[in-house]
């Protein structure tokens, strides 16, 4: 009997190669598209949980409250783990992990490096394999250098490389570092990513500063003891907490007074699983895969409608293609076949066809996996698949594939009635309101997917193409950290003698924060850019009021500060021309506002502009040259500038990149997105359509012979085409009306994560509208014409 099912299922799938390979071509897509996020979902939820004591692994973590809104902080100093695993009972040891870059030499070779700075208990923390080397005692000396295999090859050509000796700046000057183990790579579902690890510099006058309480710029990572209650760390850390810093918060209160408004905060303990997926507390400042969980929902969604909408195509072809069947049906039962035995036979049909379908999405999953990792920032591998979990997950969605496609029409083919069947007086009854619906359903999901789709990118394209206020074309950046005005002087003076250097400004390196008091004793906080006077003109920001800084003002440098018009706005000055600004915690330095500079988007189109202020102060040092050159000369003056820059920093790494590239960096995230949700509404519509084409060809069969009497009647090919087609627009026009408010409600909720976004203009529903009526009709049309040109003789001879 089993051996009769599967002959009789080969035979309908040869003798039918066209619906065969469309269900399988669509089961196959489905499939594999399922495989694709189980891999990704699989990877998120498991991250960082290979280390061996991770369920007693946490993060300190703080928040706060500043005007009524309460902010969260994963960012600690020196004093937070030592002091807390000192005095709080279950705590049973600590690691800090700071992130930095030092210059390493190899050869006459200098390059920037990227090193995390960690505690000597590093490896006793966290489960990362040594190759070579002694996890207890491999980061105790201070010139001990831990590097990952990879680095070991890079550097020196082998991973076997304990005990050789790399030149790392220290203090100005390179001196020897010993390799006292070498790791192996990273698995790359952990926060914590390293090449090379560096013992963490403290000194005895750092463990002592109190002030070091409210000093910031590292990750504190604590181990409890096995049972221990977290709430009653937490509650004993903050006990402690105000216990030894209240004093000094209380003299900085003094010190600082407008500028720190808020509390001395709350420290609690953050999962080190948590990290990766958290939006409040992610994982950062020197940790990496920061991601975010809505990534998973809307893969996650993307792949069960995807393989939802196969199921249905294998339904809708199914029942379409059953018309044929129906005298196979009715000689069967007459035979003696009961309806279960016919059940069986078209759930082993579904089943053979999902084992086809599921070893084709094997293969696609394999070849697009490369695609997929670009798109998801991830090193998903096949072997993936092999994981106990994913195959029990794997062989659900076989068994839930495989009746969610097949039972359905089995129950409707088995209950053929065999007379009708075999006096031809058969045809399907009913208005087929299930399949009908099913693609309303598809069309109203691909067409959600299309106007998201379109959404992302126009978000994008306006993100990356609107104006930020300043010219960055044909600027070069190149930095170099700690660089006094005088040596800044020189090197723009060297590169100003090549004719295709139009101009050279100086900044400070990164992103600088401060506050300061105003002459109200209200106090502001902002970016605190340190220019020189080339920097307003190069980029040509313009000026609202006052001048720009100026060699003919020597005072300039001392006492005198640009603001931007939201400085000016926050300050609630009318006339800002002249204005004091007191850096109150420096001796009260005091600065004069001289002019007022238009705001620009000095940061990306992601984030709003803030208040913006700018001096020329000698104490100050510059880290970023912008230097601007001809177009056209880009090989020239590249060449030129990293021969200067050699010539005045012979010790320094050299590394340019274009201004106008570098902001692209900012939208990485949302360029991804756009491809991603491109891809899922492509695969959506494609298969909507082969649903879409099967319920064609459904309502062709059922209307055969009315074709054929309307022909005969004088029915024009175009006639028939039309009577054929309007129902199927109908319901595409459905599928629109109930997409069209909710695409809309959701992207106008998604826009809202911009400061600055575009409007969601009727237009853009009109266009994915259009695009999807124009496919949905050529898919149907399809059929259509093929109905309408057939010989009507051949249709009516039966009657």
């Amino acid at each position: 009997m089993l051996k009769n099912y599967f002959k009789t299922a080969f035979r309908n799938l040869r003798r039918n190669k066209i619906y065969s390979f469309i269900n399988i071509a669509g089961l196959s897509i489905g499939l594999a598209c399922a495989m694709l996020i189980l891999l990704y979902v699989k990877d998120e939820v498991s991250f960082d949980k290979f280390h061996k004591n991770v369920n007693n692994i946490y993060r300190i973590v703080s928040k706060n409250k500043h005007n009524g809104v309460e902010y969260k902080d994963g960012v600690t100093g020196f004093l937070q783990g030592p002091r807390f695993t000192q005095n709080v009972p279950g705590i049973r040891s600590f690691v800090r992990v700071q992130t930095g870059a030092e210059d390493i030499k190899s050869g006459a070779e200098i390059q920037s490096q990227d090193v995390l700075h960690v505690d000597s208990g590093f490896f006793s923390v966290f489960t990362f394999p040594l190759l070579n080397g002694n996890a207890a005692t491999c980061l105790k000396e201070p010139h001990s250098v831990v590097l990952s295999e990879d680095a070991a090859k890079k550097q020196f050509g082998t991973a076997d490389a304990i005990n050789k000796i790399m030149m790392i700046k220290e203090d100005s000057v390179f001196v020897p570092f010993k390799v006292t183990a070498v790791a192996k790579r990273c698995p790359q579902n952990s926060s914590i990513q390293f090449n090379v690890l560096l013992p963490f510099k403290e000194s005895d006058a750092d463990a002592q500063d109190n002030d070091n309480w409210f000093n910031f710029f590292l990750n504190t990572f604590v181990v409890l003891n096995a049972n221990t209650n977290v709430a009653t760390v937490d509650n004993q850390m903050q006990k402690f907490y105000m216990k030894d810093a209240g004093a000094t918060y209380k003299k900085m209160m003094e010190k600082f007074g407008g500028v720190i408004d808020a509390g001395m905060g709350t420290y609690y303990l953050q999962s080190f699983t948590d990290m990766h997926m958290n939006t409040e507390l992610p994982a950062q400042n020197g940790l990496s895969n920061a991601s975010n969980p809505m990534y998973s929902y809307i893969l996650s969604g993307i792949a069960l409608f995807v393989l939802l909408i196969a199921c249905i195509n294998f339904v809708n072809l199914t029942v379409a293609r059953s018309v044929k069947r129906a005298k196979e049906i009715g000689i069967r039962k007459v035979v003696g076949s009961g309806r279960n035995q016919l059940i069986f036979q078209f759930l082993g049909e579904s089943f053979l066809l999902c084992f086809i379908a599921f070893s084709l999405a094997l293969i696609i999953v394999q070849l697009i996996l490369p695609v997929f990792n670009e798109l998801s920032n991830k090193a998903l591998s096949i072997s993936y698949l092999f994981d106990a979990k994913l195959i029990a997950g794997y062989l659900l969605l076989f068994l839930i594939t495989g009746m969610l496609a097949g039972f359905y029409p089995a129950l409707v083919l088995s209950g053929y009635n065999p007379v009708q069947t075999l006096y031809s007086r058969f045809n399907l009854a009913g208005k087929s309101y299930l399949q009908k619906s099913l693609v309303v359903l598809q069309f109203a999901l691909a067409s959600f997917l299309i106007i998201a789709t379109f959404t992302i990118y126009a978000q994008f394209n306006f993100l990356t193409k609107t104006k930020l206020g300043y010219d960055d074309s044909n600027i070069v950046v190149v930095n170099k950290d700690q660089v006094k005005h005088s040596e800044a002087a020189i090197f723009k003076s060297e590169l100003l003698k090549n004719s295709n250097i139009v101009d050279v400004a100086a900044k400070n390196g990164g992103q600088w924060m401060t506050g300061a008091r105003l002459a109200n004793d209200s106090s502001i906080n902002f970016n605190y850019e340190t220019v020189d006077e080339a920097y307003i003109p190069e980029l040509k920001i313009p000026l609202v009021q006052g001048r720009n800084f100026s060699k003919a003002f020597p005072s300039d440098s001392t006492n005198a500060v640009l603001v931007n018009e939201t400085f000016v706005k926050q300050a609630g000055w009318k006339n800002p021309i002249g204005q004091i600004v007191n850096f109150f915690y420096n001796n009260n330095e005091i600065y004069h506002v001289i002019g007022v500079v238009k705001d620009y988007h000095y940061l990306a189109l992601n984030q709003k502009i803030g208040p913006q202020l700018f001096t020329m102060k000698n104490d100050n040092l510059y880290g970023t040259f912008n230097i601007k050159i001809k177009p056209g000369s880009e090989t020239e003056s590249l060449k030129f500038i990293q021969r200067t820059f050699k010539q005045y920093f012979p010790l320094s790494p050299y590394s340019y990149v274009f201004k106008d590239e570098q902001k692209l960096k900012d939208y990485e995230s949302e360029a991804k997105w756009k491809q991603i949700i491109l891809f899922g509404a492509i695969l959506t519509i494609f298969i909507s359509c082969i649903g879409l084409f099967g319920l064609s060809v459904l309502s062709a069969e059922k209307r055969t012979k009315e074709i054929g009497i309307r022909k005969v009647l004088g029915a024009s090919v175009n006639n028939v085409v039309t009577i054929l087609s309007k129902d199927f627009l109908k319901l595409v026009f459905i599928a629109l009306m109930i997409a069209i408010p909710v695409a809309w409600m959701t992207a106008n909720k998604w826009l809202q994560n911009y400061p600055y976004r575009i409007n969601l203009n009727w237009w853009l529903f009109a266009m994915a509208s259009l695009l999807v009526i124009i496919v949905a009709l050529a898919t149907v049309s399809f059929q259509a014409i093929k109905a309408a040109v057939a010989n009507p003789a051949k249709s009516l001879r039966t009657e």
